[in-house]
């Protein structure tokens, strides 16, 4: 499995999340900490997203890491 495929599910998320919260990529890298490529690393399978790294960009995002790992959605559909 590349980590491109393993980090798939997360990034979307990630994308979503900032794209409907009106965010930019910049913001979120600020926040969370990251070196100016990191996040964009993550976002594009060149760098894996670890669970530190999920929890911080959950913080930055305002968001719970359910949230950003999709666990809220899939328990309201009724998937889990």
């Amino acid at each position: 499995m590349s980590i491109a495929e393993w980090n798939k599910p997360v990034s979307e998320n990630i994308s979503r999340l900032i794209k409907a919260k009106g965010l930019k990529q910049k913001f979120v890298t600020d926040k969370a900490g990251f070196g100016r490529q990191q996040l964009n690393d993550m976002l594009n399978g060149r760098k894996i997203i670890k669970p530190c790294d999920a929890r911080k960009i959950a913080e930055a995002l305002g968001v719970t890491m359910d949230e950003l790992y999709g666990a809220a959605e899939e328990n309201e559909s009724g998937d889990i």
